[in-house]
């Protein structure tokens, strides 16, 4: 029930720390669930050639063991957009470490494939609901000038917490690894539990008294705390003034076109081809002849993603998010056509391609860094801008429930693809998708850099427009009167 914040006025004294602090801690639960996202990387080999755990877990069952987290994730997403607006951000967001705990001990004493899956499947729950509480929570307690950076955070402690699990797993076994993996959790909760509310919420549950307590936590005590709790709940009794029901609400203008565009990003975040070119990144490896172990390979594509998503939190707010995914789907497409001639050529004759090992692993560095540069932190920034309050806790999650179906899907279908196309083909199709991926962003998705987010809901609701304001608006010194419609 994200949807609006504060208009801060100009030369406001207001500190940024303690919302930097908020957000890195509610963004811990995403590194949690990078580890989730990440697991299987480094265990496979050891639980399916070695059988580590004892008992006999085949390449398909393992598929399986991998992709069921994807499942959990899809399932939960609706549910905890509902729940997060009758109990809170916070209680809803340390609820989530108890499914993370249960599930890593079955995972970590697990007797059975079956004992596993369940497993997997609830510390998908838990790190697929991160993926919608941390992206609200973050984008209502933000000034609207670092609300891109602080939205950055959660795809960024994903990809540190990805990365994590490459690194550790390494050197460690899977039990062990996996109880380092349970330990996160459980120091989020530990961490956020300190953290205040999200002042809009209570607002909206009329608890002024601690709304003003959390502002004053968030923003400092010499902060014109009135000033934003009125305007906050001036929006409230706007809203309350109009009440319509969601079927209503969710028909408006600005709502469909915030859906369109949040699973329309969604979607070409997934068939832009990020999981193929991951699944690949062995293969790619081998075939430059670097002498690279495959351990060190997912190593360096991890160093990578964070290093390209850390650039991408800083400069989103100068930017922009249209630039940055413009620029990041172009590139991609690129990368995959040119992956998609190495593979079609090396397939038809190994010979022809022995001097271009450069090429794959050259185009697979580019599109990993191009990725975590814009198609993957922006559409989860995003989904936090979009909705209205009064959809926010139901349309959301159905953008991330897109996601994460999708996710299975690709991963599932994947290698289907590849025995009918070929593994070029498949490149190719995926460069099909970014290519209209493309278009769509430059026709539908607006600019909200520097907007509060009723200012987006403006631009929404605003027939045919979308704002194509792109490097262009990234002049520093622009004034607060310029940087508004």
């Amino acid at each position: 029930m994200t949807g609006m914040t504060v208009t801060e006025p100009a030369g406001q004294n207001y500190r940024k720390l303690p919302q930097y602090v908020a957000a890195l801690s509610a963004a811990g639960g995403a590194l949690a669930a990078g580890t989730v996202l990440g697991w299987t990387s480094p265990t496979q080999l050891a639980l399916v050639d070695n059988q580590e755990y004892g008992f006999e877990i085949s390449r398909e069952a393992f598929s399986w063991i991998s992709s069921a987290m994807t499942l959990g994730a899809a399932a939960v997403c609706i549910p905890i957009g509902l729940l997060i607006n009758l109990i809170g951000r916070k209680p809803t967001m340390l609820m989530l470490v108890l499914p993370f705990t249960i599930g890593w001990t079955l995972i970590i004493w697990a007797t059975s494939v079956p004992m596993m899956l369940i497993g997997r499947v609830l510390v998908g729950i838990s790190g697929g609901a991160f993926c919608v509480t941390a992206p609200m929570y973050t984008g209502e307690i933000a000034s609207k000038e670092i609300r891109g950076i602080l939205g950055s955070f959660f795809q960024l402690m994903v990809t540190i917490g990805i990365l994590f699990v490459y690194a550790v797993g390494h050197g460690v076994n899977v039990f062990t690894l996996s109880i380092i993996c349970a330990v996160i959790p459980i120091v989020f909760g530990l961490i956020f539990f300190f953290m205040p509310e999200s002042p809009l919420y209570l607002v909206t549950k009329d608890r002024t008294s601690r709304a003003t307590d959390a502002i004053k936590w968030l923003r400092g005590d010499k902060y014109d705390h009135s000033a934003e709790l009125a305007d906050l709940q001036q929006q409230i009794d706007e809203i309350r003034s109009h009440p319509v029901s969601l079927a209503a609400a969710m028909r408006r203008r600005a709502t469909v076109r915030a859906l369109v565009i949040s699973m329309g990003l969604m979607f070409f975040q997934q068939t832009c081809g990020i999981n193929a070119v991951i699944f690949y990144t062995t293969d790619i490896f081998e075939a430059a002849n670097t002498g690279i172990e495959a351990g060190i390979a997912t190593i360096i594509v991890g160093v990578m993603q964070v290093v390209a998503t850390f650039v991408s939190s800083i400069v989103v707010d100068r930017l922009g998010r249209r630039i940055l995914l413009i620029s990041s789907i172009s590139v991609m497409s690129i990368c995959t056509i040119l992956l998609g001639v190495y593979f079609y050529l090396k397939d038809q004759d190994a010979e022809r391609v022995a001097n271009l090992g450069w090429l794959p692993i050259v185009s697979l560095c580019v599109f990993i860094i191009m990725f975590s540069f814009g198609f993957g932190p922006v559409p989860w920034l995003m989904m936090g801008e979009l909705f209205a309050s009064d959809v926010k806790g139901f349309a959301g999650p159905i953008a991330g429930t897109t996601n994460w179906i999708l996710a299975f899907i690709i991963t599932k279908t994947f290698p289907n693809f590849v025995d009918a196309m070929g593994s070029g083909g498949t490149f190719w199709l995926f460069s099909g998708f970014s290519i209209v991926g493309l278009v769509f962003v430059f026709f539908m998705v607006p600019e909200t850099k520097g907007k509060s987010l009723s200012e987006i809901q403006d631009i929404l609701n605003r027939t045919g427009q979308v704002n194509h304001a792109t490097s262009a608006t990234t002049v520093s010194n622009l004034s607060e009167s310029e940087v508004k419609n």
